[in-house]
């Protein structure tokens, strides 16, 4: 029987498309998710981009779904399993998952496992994370949340803003985690287009929840978030959220604007050191 060669061994040993044989890999990888992780580490960019770290692992794995190794539908390798393939500890790995769970590209049940949301009919959309700088990234939420919230204001239920009330509870606990504060501030922001009862504006907000899966947003992420900082967009969040509640939109939408002002700020001035 063929040994299974985890996707940093297979990069390490400098496989290459010409030592593979497509057909016979074509059909291992209906049979193996393992080793279609591992074909597509050694065609694709995991071979440029190898590491152990919760952004190459999001990257191979996203570019598994988006390249059909796993179909919509389609149940991922247990957490453990994922974790050996990678050469990576289990909490990397459930980093990674987490950010694609913010995307929209998986789901997580509890006693089933994890599966993948991603259709295919996204692949007429180009993938542009490479393309936008957080800058941009801002500006496109400037465009888009402060209606979003107005929304929000007129059709968010008692049950939504519970759900936010304790996504807001969370978030003030985490003044020490950038991870975990970065996770939750994506669930909160996304929280607001889903409450707008709008599902294309749902389905841009998860784009924007995608680009900030790149690596950049990673190094912003660790010159922006200290603890000061985080209690900072805490109070701007319970603000919104309190202006939520009490069914005012003008002050939510101007609390939102200054909530993406002090953002942009950090950016620029993050750009300048």
């Amino acid at each position: 029987m063929t040994a299974v060669t985890s996707p940093i061994s297979a990069m390490r040993a400098g496989l290459n498309a010409e030592t593979l044989e497509p057909e016979r890999d074509a059909e291992l990888s209906q049979d193996d998710p393992l080793r279609a992780l591992n074909d597509l580490a050694d065609h694709g960019e995991g071979k440029k981009r190898s590491g152990r770290n919760a952004s190459s692992i999001t990257d191979q794995l996203k570019n598994a779904i988006e390249s059909g190794v796993y179909k919509k539908g389609s149940q991922l390798p247990p957490e453990r399993d994922l974790a050996e393939s990678f050469g990576a500890a289990r909490s990397t790995v459930r980093r990674a998952l987490d950010r694609l769970e913010r995307a929209g590209f998986i789901s997580r049940k509890v006693g089933s496992g994890t599966f993948v949301n991603w259709s295919a009919g996204l692949d007429a959309l180009e993938d542009i994370s490479d393309a936008v700088s957080p800058l941009q990234l801002v500006e496109m939420r400037f465009a888009i949340e402060p209606y979003m919230t107005e929304l929000a204001v007129q059709h968010a239920t008692r049950q939504e803003l519970k759900a936010m009330e304790e996504l807001l509870d969370r978030l003030e606990a985490l003044e020490h985690d950038k991870d975990a504060f970065s996770k939750w501030d994506a669930e909160f922001h996304l929280s607001l287009a889903e409450a707008s009862r709008n599902p294309l504006i749902v389905f841009f907000y998860k784009q924007i929840n995608e680009v900030r899966l790149h690596a950049q947003w990673d190094m912003q992420k660790e010159k922006t978030l200290h603890p000061a900082r985080i209690a900072t967009y805490n109070d701007q969040h319970r603000e919104i959220f309190n202006a939520l509640c009490e069914r005012d939109a003008e002050t939510a939408k101007g609390l939102i604007r200054e909530h993406l002002t002090l953002a942009r700020n950090d950016l620029i001035h993050n750009q300048s050191d």
